[in-house]
């Protein structure tokens, strides 16, 4: 029977299976989770590893609610409720440590939410020490408003976080509807970043994981998965583009399989997470086999007052 949860660590990852996780994946399936240490700890081969050989699928934030499915030797299997996916009509599916996820519930879904808009913030205790280092969308249910900080409902009872570094929001994604532009002025602030597959936080995103958090810090919940995000979304003729428009490639030359997605940044430029051993980069597509993979583009941003 399945059963409602919530993460408990800043970053839970979401395995293929219970058997997925190496030994020296120790510190990205404890509790308390180490992310930093277990990215630093990865050789480039361990990291390719986590893609080649299938291990991981996702992952999920803090206060993020998974949807427990059922229970085996210490690992859960759930889904992801707001990561859609073909893979299952309610969410994104995979196996998580136990550890990682609280039956206990956070708050009403009727209050205002906390989003965090940083790319890290902390967790605060009454006495205003750091708990936990919080990653950039993580979204928590509003308690009450102090002049400098704000009460938010989590698995770990009421906590802390500093006004500076959130959003309010009437709903658990930020309800302000960013444009094309802000798209990709989201995903500039990760420029640098190293590659992470499966990755969905400020420690890593994988190319897909990277479109989704930037559409979703403007206010729009795509699907998880380059693949799905590509039958999805308003089709844009290539030379119709935009910024913030999502440029999907495949292999054989744009007509095998889909395998990347990029975010268009106009003037023939794509922002885009590439792969295992590079950082999130802006490109020009132009005599890259990227233009040679070129094979859809998707629109899921709306025109705002601003314009675009």
């Amino acid at each position: 029977m399945s059963e409602k949860a919530a993460v408990n660590v800043p970053v839970a990852t979401i395995w293929t299976s219970p058997d997925s996780a190496r030994s020296l994946d120790a510190y990205a399936v404890s509790n308390p989770v180490d992310i930093n240490k277990w990215l630093d700890s990865l050789t480039h081969e361990t990291r390719l590893a986590l893609c080649d050989e299938n291990r991981i699928q996702s992952q999920a934030l803090f206060g993020q609610e998974v949807l427990i499915l059922e229970e085996k030797e210490g690992w859960s299997h759930v889904i992801v409720l707001d990561q859609a996916s073909s893979k299952d009509e309610r969410g994104y599916p995979g196996w998580v440590p136990s550890q990682q996820i609280s039956r206990k519930a956070s708050s009403s879904e009727t209050n205002s939410f906390a989003i965090v808009k940083s790319e890290f913030a902390e967790l605060l205790t009454e006495e205003n020490v750091k708990e936990l280092e919080l990653s950039f969308l993580t979204s928590l249910t509003i308690e009450k408003e102090e002049d400098q900080r704000i009460a938010v409902y989590t698995p770990l009872g009421i906590k802390y976080v500093k006004r500076e570094n959130v959003y309010i929001s009437t709903r658990a994604v930020e309800d302000r509807l960013g444009n094309g532009k802000d798209i990709v002025t989201a995903g500039k602030a990760f420029l640098n970043l190293p590659y992470l597959w499966g990755g969905m936080s400020s420690y890593g995103f994988d190319c897909s994981g990277f479109s989704y958090s930037m559409c979703k810090a403007n206010g729009y919940l795509i699907p998880r998965d380059a693949g799905d995000q590509a039958k999805k979304g308003e089709n844009v003729p290539f030379d119709e583009l935009r910024a913030g428009d999502l440029l999907f490639f495949a292999y054989e030359e744009g007509k095998g399989s889909i395998h990347h997605v990029g975010i268009y940044c106009g003037d023939g430029k794509m922002i885009h997470s590439p792969n295992t051993g590079k950082t999130i980069e802006i490109i020009t597509l132009k005599g890259t086999y990227y233009e040679k993979e070129l094979c859809a583009a998707r629109r899921y941003w709306r025109e705002t007052g601003d314009g675009s």
